[in-house]
């Protein structure tokens, strides 16, 4: 099950069953199983305060997950900020729509054990992100 919420911000989702069908559909490609993830959409101030308690960093940040997975069962908890995402979109030149995705399927990307920490480790991410925004259309 996908749950997509929203935190204190007006924003909501143009196709939440597209998108949960997307992602669920990615979850299968990666051979893992859906359990339960939860999208917590937010502002900036939210996510910050997010990012402060639970992982000392004082910084923004666009996405924070956690993940419950245990084995090849998905299940988390995905915050993202709306208001990193509006930026970051005009900061790469892209759609607000295509960062929004991008960041959506980043988190299930980690949760299928893709990380994001060396240049090696960033570039085969941005090819799966890549690859799933395809098939999104």
């Amino acid at each position: 099950m996908i749950n997509f919420n929203y935190e204190e911000i007006d924003f909501s989702l143009k196709n939440e069953e597209r998108i949960s069908n997307w992602i669920t559909n990615t979850i299968s490609e990666e051979a893992y199983k859906l359990e339960e993830i939860n999208y917590v959409f937010c502002d900036d101030k939210y996510l910050h305060k997010l990012n402060v308690e639970f992982l000392n960093h004082d910084t923004l940040t666009d996405i924070i997950s956690f993940d419950y997975s245990v084995g090849k069962l998905i299940q988390g908890d995905i915050f993202i900020s709306i208001e990193r995402v509006k930026e970051n979109a005009m900061d790469f030149s892209v759609s607000f729509e295509e960062e929004l995705h991008r960041v959506i399927i980043h988190g299930i990307l980690h949760y299928c054990g893709y990380k994001d920490k060396t240049d090696s480790e960033a570039k085969v991410m941005r090819e799966k992100e890549n690859h799933y925004l395809k098939q999104l259309g």
